[in-house]
């Protein structure tokens, strides 16, 4: 991306539309946008995740992950282009077998939460969801590659097992969905 804001404030955004990478304006309310948003969202909530006392490879894992993010958005500002490196999908699933390797298996839904650092990763988790329907509702209308969308899916897996993995690593257990406890109390 040749193009470097040297200010914040353009006001060049004031009439409702913004700049992608390519020079070309479009609507803040386009699909395309809306989808840069949940990713910035989802970057900014792996950030905030990141403060939190995490062991070495978990953090370098997600400070890859911010750069990747990144590389997203930089390819949806740039229509047609493709920035997220070929092997990232393939680096997930490397991630995603190895932190799955020690868990034990699921034998029910697990509830947001446990720790504080496994519960962030949970809303991480959530919102790279919509990031990713975000991309499918992009795709559909303009285009998109393929590779990003399988690049969320797996990411959410993979938050989801980080969750798992935090409150685990801090001697906590998974909070568990009990069907239809509400109704018993």
């Amino acid at each position: 991306m040749a193009n470097r804001l040297s200010s914040i404030v353009t006001r060049t955004g004031d009439d409702g539309t913004t700049g992608l990478g390519d020079g070309s304006r479009t609507s803040k309310a386009s699909v395309r946008i809306a989808t840069l948003g949940d990713v910035d969202e989802l970057n900014s909530h792996i950030g905030l995740l990141l403060t939190e006392d995490l062991q070495a490879p978990i953090r370098a894992d997600l400070a890859a992950i911010q750069n990747d993010l990144f590389d997203l958005g930089a390819e949806l500002s740039l229509p047609g282009q493709v920035r997220l490196p070929a092997d990232s999908v393939a680096r997930l699933d490397e991630r995603l077998a190895h932190y799955n390797a020690d868990l034990p298996r699921l034998r029910e839904f697990i509830l947001p939460g446990g720790t504080r650092a496994a519960a962030q990763a949970h809303v991480c988790r959530t919102v790279c969801r919509r990031a990713e329907r975000s991309l499918v509702a992009l795709e559909a209308l303009e285009g998109a590659s393929s590779s990003a969308r399988m690049y969320c899916n797996r990411l959410s897996d993979l938050l989801f097992v980080l969750a798992r993995c935090l409150n685990r690593g801090a001697g906590g257990s998974e909070p568990q969905w009990t069907p239809g406890q509400a109704a018993a109390g």
